[in-house]
């Protein structure tokens, strides 16, 4: 769902030249040293209008003050949305293809100039591209997850522009492909191949966002896009922000959509591939679902890959504290906490200053669960 309804300071972790953390097993390093990505989503100033046609120089002084926060709290992360519906990025022509990454041609310069104010204050920054967890008023989005051509445009006029002009950065953290694709996903769905079989998701609430897209469609739409940025730059991480662990995990029941099977089955992009696992996690009626992050440790999910709690707060966390939360995650396994959502102006979300209460519980801590200060 769009939660909407929905990092400290001993050791320094320098980063070498593309600005990248790398994986080893199922951690994040750098220079052999174990990280813990701490931070928060910024997600958005103004939702759809932060980048491209010359739009963040007037989001920048809000922009600023969120990243001097989570700097000020000792953060060193924090996930940022960006096309979301495509209202204003990419520029489609009148037949839905993507032209170009906006209008007039300034979103490369904004973006880079986004980073560059995240490197000044050390902080990576993770770029979500779309949203599936609000019911798409954009028609264009829709024809880039159901036509292929459409999609191809996207990846040559847009995604793989921007990975060339950005990959070197230091403050590029990763990528992020689409928040909560079972917000549009059709549950209760059978199908022979078992990564396109959603009847696992039925009675889940997953659709809540609309039911429009089978998930071959989905992670089709995934692949491509990962394999686009993973062959313009080897080095980057690559995730995608799933609603629960309930389509991230294999145990209780669950099954993981976003595996590489699934994903290279949907898409045929043997590089279409994630580099880290991203779930985010809300209470229901106060309680955690039984296989809820809060309630294991990530080694109880069998992954093989890395595994960043993406989003969760306190407003949703089943009575635990914001402090507790990010304590939680860090000393159970799991590879970065990110809290929802640091401008605070929706519902299901802590004040902006309770989320720095809970990266601040963080600060300084280089223990078993990763370095969190970020020198870049």
């Amino acid at each position: 769902m769009l939660q909407l309804v929905l990092f400290t300071l001993c050791g320094l972790i320098s980063i070498s030249a593309g600005g990248h953390v790398t994986v080893k097993g199922n951690d994040l390093v750098h220079n052999g040293q174990k990280v813990f990505l701490s931070g928060a989503n910024t997600a958005w100033v103004a939702y759809g209008y932060d980048f491209g046609n010359h739009q963040y120089q007037y989001r920048r002084t809000r922009y600023l003050e969120l990243m001097d926060k989570v700097k000020n709290a000792g953060g060193n992360s924090m996930r940022t949305w960006v096309h979301i519906e495509g209202a204003t990025s990419p520029e489609f022509d009148g037949s839905g293809h993507v032209t170009a990454l906006d209008k007039d041609g300034s979103f490369i310069s904004d973006f880079q100039q986004y980073l560059d104010d995240a490197q000044q204050r050390n902080i990576l920054i993770f770029p979500t591209l779309w949203n599936g967890a609000l019911k798409q008023n954009h028609a264009h989005f829709q024809g880039l997850v159901e036509d292929t051509s459409k999609l191809q445009s996207y990846l040559d006029k847009a995604l793989i522009p921007w990975v060339k002009a950005v990959k070197d950065h230091p403050a590029l953290g990763g990528w992020d492909i689409i928040n909560e694709m079972e917000g549009i996903i059709i549950p209760g769905t059978q199908d022979s191949e078992p990564c396109f079989d959603t009847t696992f998701l039925a009675n889940s609430g997953a659709g809540w966002a609309g039911k429009t897209h089978t998930a071959k469609q989905l992670l089709r739409f995934v692949n491509w896009q990962v394999d686009a940025i993973r062959r313009t730059d080897p080095t980057a991480l690559v995730t995608a922000g799933s609603w629960s662990q309930k389509s991230q995990s294999d145990q209780w029941g669950d099954r993981n959509i976003y595996s590489d099977t699934c994903l290279t089955k949907a898409g045929g992009k043997a590089q279409g591939t994630l580099t880290f696992y991203s779930t985010h996690c809300y209470d229901w009626q106060r309680k955690f679902s039984d296989d809820a992050p809060f309630l294991h440790s990530a080694a109880d999910y069998k992954l093989d890959k890395p595994l960043v709690v993406a989003e969760f707060n306190s407003a949703r966390g089943a009575g635990m504290t914001i402090e507790a939360e990010f304590t939680y995650l860090y000393t159970h396994g799991y590879s970065g906490a990110w809290s929802w959502h640091a401008n605070a102006d929706g519902g299901d979300t802590d004040p902006t200053d309770v989320q720095m209460r809970g990266i601040a519980a963080l600060k300084g801590k280089h223990g078993a669960g990763g370095q969190v200060a970020l020198s870049l």
